[in-house]
């Protein structure tokens, strides 16, 4: 029978790995980029806990490595830890370059939401006047205006990117996987049926496809 003492809300997991997991999980000052496959380690830990469901803390994992102090702490620490506050593996360049990239993302989306809901100022849609005697260049006929299309630039295009064979879908293999228009590399972390699940180099746990993975 499943039990019904599960926790529900995503903060009370995380108040959980906190209480759980002290020197790893921090809610504020002391925060560590996270070893690459503490999702397993955790998963083993609660084997059997009424609590929480490997999916809740997946979830939770999430959302703790998406926050900004989290991510400023990737840019700034030498040390990657684990559920003991050990240090593992240095965090590589292209982990910080890319939580780097995820933290400006981020604040830009946000900055760009506060835009939205500012109330509009009158004088951001005053039209613009010319002054007295003020002329547009392109009414002198003495002034040539080029006309021709502006030439595109040229598009760098990077190496052969190949999809992720079926047979080399298994846990523990690292691939590219694709997020928007972007691919970043990861670790497999479970996979359950036609869903992968994966590892990013911030930590960050994501649910994709099997198409959505390439061969690093």
């Amino acid at each position: 029978m499943e039990t019904t003492n599960k926790l529900k809300d995503i903060n009370e997991v995380l108040e959980f790995l906190y209480q759980e997991f002290p020197e790893c999980f921090k809610q504020k000052d002391g925060i560590k980029p996270l070893k690459v496959g503490i999702f397993k380690d955790i998963a083993e830990r609660i084997e059997g806990s009424e609590k929480v469901s490997k999916t809740q803390v997946r979830q939770a994992l999430r959302k703790y490595t998406s926050n900004w102090r989290y991510l400023e702490a990737v840019t700034k620490s030498e040390f990657r830890i684990d559920l003991d506050g050990n240090h593992g593996a240095k965090v590589e360049q292209e982990h910080i370059d890319h939580a780097q990239k995820a933290l400006e993302e981020s604040r830009a989306k946000m900055a760009k939401r506060k835009k939205a809901q500012r109330p509009r100022n009158d004088s951001d849609t005053k039209p613009y006047k010319k002054k007295p005697g003020q002329f547009s260049k392109s009414a002198d006929k003495n002034v040539k205006v080029n006309t021709a299309p502006a030439k595109a630039a040229p598009v760098k295009r990077s190496g052969k990117i190949e999809p992720l064979p079926a047979s080399e879908v298994k846990v523990n293999n690292k691939v590219k996987v694709k997020l928007g228009q972007a691919l970043v590399n990861a670790v497999i972390t479970e996979v359950n049926k036609d869903d992968v699940h994966v590892e990013l180099v911030t930590g960050m746990q994501v649910k994709t496809k099997a198409d959505s993975l390439y061969i690093i």
